[in-house]
């Protein structure tokens, strides 16, 4: 099984649109969008919903007022200052479970929460998985990980040999949890230097996977400084740069009109030898 994952320092580089682009060269394929605190592949590939279940994180302190005695062990001994006595500030708990382990009338108990949602959707390109988590909540790793586990088990049970994975922005927990297993890394930046800055830190951050990776430059015509910087650290860190894509407004159109973009624009794709640049990632496996 071939799994790619799109990765990008930060959101805005182009990241989903390229997972768009590449989703309209491929077929019966599983497709994942792990950026799970801001989804937003799921606009542009509708579908049937197959499930929409409930994805439980962490636990948190719940209190039966019947049993409490209001001793105040647990507001004293409460590091996050958020003890179920405080139930004002009950969604700063951290699931510590220090209140529960100290109270003398076990009138506290620890619960899962919901954090979010884990949808799946069938759709022409193949079976589309995506996550979404409660604005505010935590856990995105372990939801992202719940995503990537079930297109896996959809890929292995219908016998489809490619996962396109729409990888979390930035390199915090949630990056690492879209990337750990993988076969290939694409990293998208843009020709500045902010985008250099950024590809240098996910650059950093996969090297201890081991992973094949490529790099594609995404409005590359826009500033001549920015891209070169970028081709010289590439270079300098032989980092094969796969593709260059210039800035093209039909791009832009394409996604607001909820267009694959080169079914809205096949003369810049063709123009970019697109199709070479999926063959390359499709056939890379470790």
């Amino acid at each position: 099984m071939n799994e790619i994952v799109v990765l990008s320092g930060k959101g805005g580089t182009g990241k989903t649109s390229l997972v768009a682009s590449i989703l309209a060269y491929l077929d019966d394929v599983v497709i994942a969008d792990c950026d799970v605190d801001a989804p937003d592949l799921h606009l542009l590939l509708k579908g049937e919903t197959r499930f929409d279940e409930s994805f439980y994180g962490l636990e948190k302190a719940f209190l039966n007022k019947d049993l409490c005695t209001a001793c105040r062990m647990c507001v004293e001994n409460c590091k996050f200052g958020c003890a179920p006595m405080d139930m004002e500030n009950m969604d700063a708990c951290e699931g510590c479970g220090v209140c529960d382990y100290i109270c003398p009338t076990n009138a506290i108990e620890m619960r899962k929460v919901k954090v979010g949602q884990l949808i799946h959707r069938k759709i022409k390109k193949g079976d589309f998985i995506y996550g979404r988590l409660i604005p505010g909540e935590e856990t995105s790793g372990k939801l992202v990980a719940a995503v990537r586990k079930k297109a896996k088990d959809i890929a292995e049970r219908s016998g489809k040999s490619t996962i396109i994975v729409d990888g979390a922005p930035g390199i915090a927990c949630n990056v690492i949890s879209s990337v750990t297993g993988a076969n290939h890394v694409v990293i998208v930046t843009e020709p500045s230097f902010s985008g250099l800055h950024d590809l240098k830190r996910v650059h950093e951050l996969i090297k201890s996977f081991h992973l094949s990776v490529t790099v594609v430059i995404n409005k590359v015509d826009l500033s001549q400084r920015g891209a070169e910087a970028i081709k010289n650290y590439c270079e300098k860190n032989t980092l094969p740069i796969a593709l260059e894509i210039p800035f093209d407004r039909a791009i832009v159109d394409s996604i607001n009109k909820g267009m694959l973009p080169p079914l809205f624009n096949q003369t810049l794709y063709k123009k970019i030898d697109f199709e070479s640049f999926i063959d390359e990632i499709t056939s890379l496996k470790i």
